[in-house]
């Protein structure tokens, strides 16, 4: 956990600079209103603002419908941190945008309550006081790296926070999936598809497939099986130091790879895809008194009480 505190003298000479703020917004109305006004806030405290208001995802890239300065194709190192008004999916968006950069990112949510979101939009400008006062922590959350390799030729290399997942088209037959850890094999699973999620993306699509929820603390990597034939084929943890190799049979046709949802492409048997702890981790911007417990009990409708 890195801490970000200043002395008197740092706080004077960092006055003198002006903070670079990224901003990534859901095209939601609410959203979009709040990020107005917020943008104006930060613009008073002599603060640079880059925006993008993010459209429905097109080809797996951010579109956006306004920009409040050159918005670059890929975030820049000299970015102090990124907030995100939106949802989850926005979350996964602006964290594909900062790719390798540990740059601090904040999730303020709209609406339902987001695993990814750290504070509410009625706190937004309380919170950004504090962070650019630099008055925060970040937490560190594991990103995976997955490449993909044709004939032994890279062709494409993805990062990504949540999943990587392997599913068969609406009409395929069952998927028959070669797994390899640490270049041992596995199985092979029948399926409809495998997720291969970090702790963070324990919440998300493998949850859904059964997989368990881990805290992002802790350290591994979730194999999930998504409808498996053989009913013996469970959710598996590994180290996060395991490299996964993942290959399609022959037998198997209409495949596809997604990468946290929002990109993908099409693969056959001449593919071969490698999955990694990625060196770059997520540094998300964590608040005193908010815990993880709180908003896995919220979102996932827990209830009960104390005794």
């Amino acid at each position: 956990m890195w801490i970000f505190q200043d002395g008197a003298n740092q706080i004077g000479r960092r006055l003198q600079v002006k903070k670079r703020i990224g901003l990534v917004v859901k095209h939601d109305e609410m959203a979009l209103k709040k990020a107005d006004e917020f943008e104006a806030w930060l613009l008073k405290r002599e603060c640079c603002v880059v925006r993008k208001n993010i459209l429905p995802l097109q080809g797996g890239a951010l579109q956006g419908s306004r920009d409040s300065e050159a918005f670059p194709q890929r975030a820049t190192p000299d970015l102090f941190c990124v907030f995100v008004l939106g949802g989850d999916g926005t979350f996964l968006s602006a964290a594909r945008w900062i790719g390798d950069l540990e740059i601090p990112m904040l999730g303020v949510k709209f609406g339902e309550v987001g695993f990814l979101a750290e504070t509410a939009e009625e706190n937004l400008f309380k919170v950004a006081q504090s962070i650019i006062e630099n008055q925060f922590t970040t937490f560190p959350r594991t990103r995976l790296t997955a490449r993909v390799y044709k004939n032994d030729t890279l062709v494409r290399s993805v990062t990504v926070l949540n999943d990587i997942v392997i599913n068969k088209g609406a009409l395929a037959r069952l998927a028959h999936i070669d797994t390899d850890i640490d270049d041992t094999f596995l199985t092979t699973y029948r399926s409809d598809g495998l997720i291969i999620a970090t702790p963070t993306g324990s919440t998300a699509y493998s949850l859904a497939a059964g997989g368990p929820v881990i805290h992002p603390a802790v350290s591994g990597i979730i194999i999930t099986p998504i409808c498996p034939f053989t009913l013996t084929n469970r959710p598996l943890i590994v180290p996060d130091s395991a490299r996964i190799t993942i290959r399609i049979s022959p037998k198997s046709s209409d495949i596809m790879l997604t990468f946290d949802g929002q990109e993908g492409l099409e693969i056959t048997s001449d593919n071969r895809i490698v999955v990694e702890k990625g060196p770059h981790p997520v540094q998300m911007i964590a608040l005193k008194g908010q815990h993880y417990y709180d908003v896995l009990k919220n979102k996932l409708r827990w209830s009960g009480s104390r005794i």
